[in-house]
């Protein structure tokens, strides 16, 4: 089924979407017309190609994601160093569980590729179960672990016969973006598959 989606704030990069893979890029009114059959989403501010985090370990092998029924006893917030090493060392099977919260939360920041050497099995099971790629880190890693580096890294863009994967961040323009982070996606597709969306 063909999926046209488009962003208000950058109606000339509607993305039509065939199965996994991009079937043409352009202006909205020319896709939409061209392909009445489509089904339309359309999505508050800019769509962007997505975003890399290059802290893939980091973030789902060294923090704990507490689950939310955890909250009286750990909080909502990830927690990292020592502390979440206690928690896995004391049950290997927290591992797993917690890497699959942590995809959500970068699902949620727009992310759609990590980067970093991940070595656990099960961490490794969850992202590729979640269809996040893989690519390489950057020369210089920006600023500290976080679900929303500055400066974010942006993936290149969109190409017709290429991977649907992309988000979507409720901003005017892309300098919006970069000053207002991450945490402004609305939705998160990849192959295809809209794997997050806002409330």
């Amino acid at each position: 089924m063909l999926t046209l989606h488009v962003a208000e704030a950058s109606p000339e990069s509607a993305v039509l979407v065939d199965g996994a893979t991009v079937a043409a890029l352009g202006q909205y009114e020319e896709l939409a017309a061209a392909n009445p059959q489509a089904r339309v989403r359309r999505w508050p501010g800019i769509l962007t190609p997505g975003l890399l985090n290059p802290y893939g370990p980091e973030i789902l092998e060294s923090t704990y994601h507490p689950d939310p029924r955890e909250a009286d006893t750990y909080g909502t917030v990830p927690i990292g160093g020592e502390r979440a090493r206690a928690l896995f060392r004391a049950d290997p099977a927290r591992l797993g569980a917690s890497a699959r919260r942590g995809v959500q939360r970068l699902l949620a920041h727009g992310t759609v590729a990590i980067a970093g050497e991940l070595r656990a099995k099960a961490v490794l099971e969850v992202v590729k179960r979640s269809g996040l790629a893989f690519a390489a880190r950057p020369d210089r890693l920006p600023g500290p672990v976080s679900l929303s580096p500055r400066p974010l890294v942006l993936l290149p863009g969109l190409t017709v016969g290429g991977p649907a994967r992309f988000a979507v961040f409720d901003v005017p323009d892309r300098a919006s973006l970069v000053r207002e982070g991450a945490a402004t996606c609305v939705a998160t597709v990849i192959d295809g598959r809209l794997v997050y969306r806002a409330r």
